[in-house]
């Protein structure tokens, strides 16, 4: 308390100071004020006294000589003249001195003695003098002249017959020469001044880019951050694509046609008839000791190609699946490298998000990668009882750009639709299951594929070797799930690819491809989904069977472009391309890898296929033109089918 009592005092006396002080200063301005108003009030009231006096003075000179002149001239007699006139001049004195003392003039006078008449006319001379006088106030501002400018229009170079003698005239060519001077001297002053100025720039630019040392703590810093890795990752791989390039830049353009054919451009018409290994990607950081499940061409970026890799059991702290996606102008590392918490399956690139891929794991999940995003799934299906729980082994995306779903089916007979945004649950769900079975009742779906502007049907592979249809929907005649009556039954092992003919041309849109373990492949006619489903049991039989192989045959896969020509992988390696125009029973052009080829995928353009190996290598072969159709080739492939149906 005794604290709080000494802070309260000695805040009381600072204020009482402050009052103080401020009293103080209200004093003395106020005494500044007084002082400087009795200095302007004495300096005019003896200005104006001055001049209040020399104006009595002369009116009172002129008042005073008018009534004695009077008075003489009444008297007519000269000595009154004389006496009037020696009092008119004591009464002018009298009446200034009387005027100036009113008015405050300090003028002492001595009274003159004088005659009862005479004091009798000056009374009556002061009476009529008297004058009231008011004081009055003049400012006078003296502003000039303004000033008139007059220009008059004359010759102001004089004739030489005018020149005033002893002027010396300038010639114009010491004008000119002066001139010239000047303006040499006021170009050099000007660049000495530009160069003062590159000069200082230079310096301050190179004390900028003066090199700093960095710590060894800095260094190791930046060499450990995140954001450093990510750059050099992404500027090494430009610089490996430019230095990548395969370009002949000997070539001369002024030439004829056949002198650049030997370029690798198909200059010749044998050049076009080869099948060639182009690229082989293989990266042992990435693909050691795994093996290519699936590989897929962008529909956007001709150019990548993307490959699914099961798990390294030599790298148990490694991912257990991978997807590499290679670009052709990168060929010793991929582009992209995303993670999986189990083997990939099967992997697709969306053809409505040029940056989304998609892949099916071992363990059921469904996971969708972002090129712009890290190598982690962006969305992944939950390990729940909502979805697969079993191996996917079937993925395709179907529908438009606005309206699109992913189907996928796994080994225990489970079809589900998803939402590529959410895959929290499936938007629709089909068990397939069929009666006949003797052990379960369960479908294991091996491969799957829509024929084209299909959406409400498909037809799948399944592990037993018998292919069926599929409906998602209810329709006439048949009901949504698994038609049993109608199966494509010709396999004696699991069907490992399915796939139907492309839309490049309509009449052949139901046709498909299967190739099965049991190292064959076979050509079907697919029933027409809108019929009716049969009463009873009812196997369809293939159009052709191809059974030129020495091991299983994994993959097969229909020509963009041209309706004959599909390719197939088998075990042993080789990659067949088959034209059924041309032989109906062996491939027209094969190549052999030496390890065994998993899977196929032909690019946009059909004029590259990428097959990928157990080694866990993607090799990229040239087709050049094996897979250009010509204009009778479509009218020659349905003279085939129908001489195979017959």
């Amino acid at each position: 308390m005794d604290h709080r009592r000494e802070e309260l005092e000695k805040k009381r006396a600072k204020l009482a100071e402050l009052r103080r002080q401020r009293e103080e200063r209200k004093r003395t301005a106020m005494q500044v004020r007084e002082q400087q108003q009795q200095q302007q009030t004495s300096t005019g009231s003896r200005v104006d006294s001055q001049d209040i006096n020399d104006l009595v003075n002369s009116l009172v000179g002129e008042r005073a000589r008018s009534p004695t002149s009077q008075l003489s001239t009444a008297s007519g007699t000269p000595g009154i003249s004389g006496e009037a006139s020696g009092v008119g001049r004591d009464r002018s004195i009298s009446s200034a001195t009387s005027i100036g003392t009113q008015i405050g003039s300090p003028v002492p006078r001595a009274p003159t003695p004088m005659s009862g008449a005479n004091a009798a006319s000056v009374a009556v001379a002061a009476a009529a003098a008297t004058v009231e006088f008011r004081s009055t106030e003049m400012t006078i501002f003296d502003f000039p002249p303004r000033e008139k400018i007059v220009y008059n229009k004359e010759v102001q170079t004089a004739e030489s017959g005018d020149v005033t003698e002893g002027v010396a005239v300038v010639p114009e060519e010491e004008i000119e020469r002066r001139v010239r001077e000047m303006r040499d001297k006021d170009e050099k002053r000007r660049a000495a001044r530009d160069e003062e100025e590159r000069a200082r720039r230079a310096a301050e630019a190179a004390k900028e880019k003066e090199t700093k040392r960095l710590t060894e703590e800095q260094r190791a810093g930046i060499l450990e951050s995140g954001d450093f890795a990510t750059f050099v990752d992404q500027k090494s791989r430009i610089m490996e694509r430019a230095l990548d390039e395969e370009f002949d830049f000997m070539v001369d353009y002024t030439l004829a046609a056949g002198a650049n054919a030997g370029a690798g451009v198909g200059g010749d018409g044998s050049s076009g008839e080869r099948l060639e290994l182009a690229h082989a990607f293989h990266d042992d950081k990435v693909t050691r000791n795994r093996s290519v499940m699936d590989v897929t061409w962008s529909s956007r970026f001709p150019e990548l190609v993307a490959a699914a890799y099961n798990r390294n059991p030599m790298a148990p702290n490694e991912a257990d699946g991978v997807v590499a996606v290679w670009s052709l102008h990168l060929r010793d590392r991929p582009e992209f490298v995303f993670s999986a918490p189990s083997d990939v399956l099967r992997v697709s690139f969306s053809d409505f998000n040029a940056n989304i891929v998609v892949g099916s794991a071992y363990s059921g999940q469904i996971l969708v990668w972002d090129t712009r995003a890290r190598s982690q799934p962006v969305l992944k299906t939950p390990l729940t009882g909502g979805g697969h729980t079993h191996p996917v082994y079937s993925l395709k995306i179907v529908g438009s750009t606005n309206a699109h779903q992913l189907i996928s089916a796994s080994t225990d007979g489970l079809v589900c639709a998803w939402q590529l945004d959410m895959l929290a649950q499936p938007q629709e769900v089909i068990e397939l299951a069929h009666p006949a079975h003797l052990r379960t009742d369960e479908v294991s779906v091996t491969c799957m594929d829509f024929a084209d502007n299909e959406t409400a049907a498909f037809v799948v592979g399944t592990a037993e070797g018998v292919a069926y249809q599929v409906n998602r929907y209810d329709r006439a005649g048949s009901k949504a799930g698994l038609n049993g009556f109608d199966a494509y039954r010709a396999h004696a092992a699991p069907i490992n690819a399915l796939n139907f003919h492309p839309p490049n041309a309509p009449e052949f849109a139901d046709l498909f491809l299967t190739a099965s373990s049991d190292w064959s492949m076979r050509l079907w006619r697919a029933r027409p989904a809108a019929k009716p489903a049969s009463a009873a049991s009812a196997d369809i039989r293939p159009l052709h069977v191809f059974d030129a192989f020495d091991d299983y045959v994994y993959d097969a896969r229909w020509s963009p472009a041209h309706p004959a020509v599909f390719a197939s992988a088998d075990g042993t390696g080789r990659l067949g391309l088959w034209n059924l125009n041309r032989d109906l029973e062996l491939p027209v052009h094969s190549a052999a890898t030496g390890r065994a080829l998993n899977r196929l995928s032909w690019d946009r353009s059909a004029r590259r296929i990428a097959a990928g190996g157990v080694d866990g290598s993607v090799y990229v072969y040239d087709v050049g033109g094996l897979s250009a159709p010509r204009p009778d080739d479509h009218l020659r492939f349905a003279n085939v089918l129908r001489s195979l149906a017959a």
